[in-house]
């Protein structure tokens, strides 16, 4: 039973975007994710301790219940036991995340990614890349030394979260070089959406008319140069497609990206999004919930931890989010003529002092410091970002 208060209405939020967990499971993902917010941290010790004191509970009956919410059915105890099918929240996730953007929001971001924890687990994760932040919305997760091809995983990842994005908008899927495959390019194309996959500049290509294949290498040479055609790229499994290629200065590779978007509706700066991925993972880690000190061994479970984790980092976001919008931008009129902030170009959009995601944090702490009610409302714009070229291109 939930005595404090605001546990009690995080337990409703989650519960009604999350129809598809049983009541015990909606309210263990709740306790899980609020303490975890809380704590800042995702160890069952100090999430078990938070809840147990907030709830007037003993700690060990709090840490057993919070360790049976990730174990598989065979590990607890009673008659009615289940485990949680953590695919099955992929979709009703994503469309947690979609209601709470700006109602004449027509784009999203994603980005495919891989990350590793030591030599225990490998990641494979789906992220929504927003305001430079992201959040996790599809993942699976195996152990590091695992061999074997990604491939189906990433085709089971794509296809629970099939039909959940809007028809009507406008998909982008961002996958650094080490993700590229042919297949991995079609299943983005069928799903409706638009890959943006870099690619390593060895390899050739063919420009149409010209038959003749050329280096890859050869399309941007020189920092500072860009350029986007239709192509067919590679010899041994020929892809007709767009490259976008853009070589800025200070950078010490050029992009290569492919994309079936035709070269006038897509910008090669939009692939600048995918950085947000790594965002995501200092999020989960050193930022906020310290996955990488975790003490798990089981796969099955750290992904069950993985959707804690994942609500969390919504909550956090779009906290940050909501709390930058509702910011009061700087009045230069009140300074004098001379003020040195005057001898500098000035930016409409201020760099950040702080990142979305602490932001929300900070946010959260407040409001329960005020007697704020628990919330999560609807952004009315997207909060400004320092890689947003793909949601203001599309904002019209």
């Amino acid at each position: 039973m939930l005595k404090n208060k605001y546990l009690k209405q995080w337990s409703c939020i989650v519960s009604k975007h999350l129809p598809n967990l049983s009541l015990p499971q909606a309210v263990g993902l709740a306790t899980w994710s609020f303490g975890i917010a809380l704590t800042k941290s995702s160890s069952l010790t100090q999430v078990s301790r938070l809840i147990a004191t907030i709830n007037h509970e003993k700690p060990n009956t709090v840490r057993q219940r919070l360790k049976e919410w990730y174990q598989e059915a065979e590990a607890k105890k009673g008659d009615k036991r289940s485990s949680i099918e953590v695919s099955s929240c992929f979709a009703p996730l994503l469309a947690w995340v979609i209601s709470l953007l700006p109602a004449e929001q027509k784009q999203i971001a994603l980005a495919l990614d891989a990350t590793s924890i030591g030599n225990k687990f490998t990641v494979l994760s789906i992220n929504v890349l927003l305001a430079g932040s992201g959040i996790p919305i599809a993942w699976c997760i195996v152990k590091a030394t695992e061999p074997g091809s990604w491939k189906g995983h990433w085709q089971k990842l794509i296809s629970h979260l099939s039909g959940v994005i809007p028809a009507e908008w406008q998909v982008i899927v961002a996958g650094d070089r080490g993700l590229y495959a042919p297949w991995l390019y079609e299943l983005i194309v069928s799903a409706g959406w638009h890959p943006l996959l870099r690619i390593n500049h060895q390899g050739h290509l063919q420009i149409p008319p010209s038959t003749t294949w050329t280096q890859l290498a050869g399309v941007v040479n020189t920092p500072g140069q860009s350029r986007s055609a239709q192509v067919v790229c590679f010899k041994t499994h020929p892809l007709k497609c767009t490259l976008l290629a853009r070589w800025d200065l200070g950078y010490k590779d050029p992009w290569l990206i492919l994309t079936d978007l035709e070269p006038n509706q897509a910008d090669a700066l939009w692939y600048g999004l995918r950085a947000s991925t790594e965002c995501v993972y200092r999020d989960l880690k050193s930022d906020g919930w310290q996955w990488h000190n975790t003490r798990l061994l089981s796969p099955q479970r750290a992904e069950r931890l993985w959707l804690a984790l994942a609500v969390a980092t919504l909550w956090m976001v779009i906290l940050g989010g909501e709390a930058e919008n509702q910011s009061t931008p700087p009045d230069y009129q009140q300074l004098p003529d001379k003020h040195i902030v005057f001898s500098q170009p000035l930016n409409p959009k201020p760099l950040r002092q702080i990142s979305g995601f602490l932001l929300g944090l900070i946010a959260l702490i407040a409001d329960v410091l005020n007697g704020l009610s628990i919330h999560l409302s609807r952004w009315k714009t997207l909060p400004p970002s320092p890689v947003d070229a793909f949601y203001h291109s599309n904002s019209s």
